[in-house]
């Protein structure tokens, strides 16, 4: 297979990578990334890769190439994409606050980046694209969360993400382009150390001697996934035949509060790395949703996909990746 992964020297793009070499290892890779938040130097730590020659987009070439290019550039991304199997739809602004501060960067990014990857793949009859969303876009709900549900955002960031689903569902409709989405929990595990999410936040702040400070009193729920359980559910929406067209909650079916979390971090943090780490509670964080976490029954049926790691063991292997 020909992979386009976007946004593939970020976090998720680079553990999908690894795995491609293990699953798939004579399968052609293309990452297709500005480097504002991945380098060269974080893929090449993956093995090694090439820069392309982008004059010559139509040769593909064995193993890992980086194409440095935006998704808000409609005629490069077009242009990575020609010959592609499957785009790997990475790409994106992440997260709440990041969305709160600047809507309309938000918008841009993630709608605008996300309708460009779909107008490459319909260009070029890519036979499948895989969507990054997230449970943000059913916002304020009773969990668990499941994909029959009506959206109702909290946030900048789930209504962008909301009108990426859409843009999939309605290219899958109208164009037969055959969209996968995959709503993912909150995604923890190697190789975090550039993300702001709270476990890697937690255990940077914890590593420099600082104090943890949780939102609120902490009571807020959230459903978090271990990295290797979430690039195997990526991978199956890339290769499963006869899923066009539908949404997955990508999750662990299990509600962790964030003092819960922080409580379990704290003892990885002492057990691991021989860190005693301490924590406040501060301000409620705008946007925010109480409670969050999926019913993953949809992926266990039509992915035959489930999650494997427990979060104890999932933090205890992402501090000891700190640590190292």
């Amino acid at each position: 297979m020909k992979w386009l992964i976007t946004g593939g020297c970020g976090f998720i793009g680079r553990a999908l990578i690894r795995h491609l070499k293990t699953a798939s290892p004579h399968d052609q890779i293309r990452v297709y990334d500005n480097l504002t938040v991945g380098t060269r130097d974080d893929l090449a730590l993956e093995g090694h890769f090439s820069d392309h020659d982008e004059t010559n987009l139509l040769s593909w070439t064995v193993g890992t190439t980086l194409i440095k290019g935006d998704i808000l550039d409609a005629d490069s991304l077009r242009q990575a994409a020609a010959g592609a199997d499957v785009i790997v739809h990475l790409a994106a602004n992440t997260g709440v606050a990041p969305s709160v501060t600047d809507p309309i960067g938000d918008c841009r990014a993630n709608v605008l980046g996300t309708l460009n990857a779909l107008e490459a793949a319909r260009h070029h009859a890519v036979g499948r694209v895989v969507f990054a969303s997230s449970g943000a876009p059913l916002g304020v709900q009773t969990p668990p969360l499941n994909e029959e549900m009506a959206p109702h955002p909290a946030s900048p960031y789930g209504a962008s993400k909301l009108a990426g689903e859409g843009y999939c569902s309605a290219y899958f409709h109208c164009f037969g382009v055959e969209t996968v989405t995959l709503r993912f929990g909150n995604v923890y595990g190697e190789g975090s150390n550039k993300k702001a999410s709270v476990v890697a936040k937690f255990i940077k702040q914890a590593m420099a001697g600082e104090t943890l400070e949780i939102y609120g009193d902490g009571s807020q729920t959230r459903d978090f996934i271990y990295l290797g359980d979430l690039i195997a559910a990526v991978y199956k929406a890339a290769t499963v035949p006869g899923i066009g067209g539908e949404t997955f909650q990508i999750a662990t079916n299990a509600e962790t509060t964030i003092g819960q979390l922080t409580d379990k971090l704290v003892y990885a943090l002492e057990e691991v790395a021989g860190i005693k780490a301490n924590y406040i509670n501060g301000e409620t964080r705008q946007g925010d949703v109480a409670r969050n976490y999926s019913d993953t029954r949809k992926a266990a049926k039509m992915l035959d996909w489930t999650c494997q790691t427990q979060l104890d063991d999932g933090l205890r292997k992402t501090v000891s990746f700190f640590r190292n």
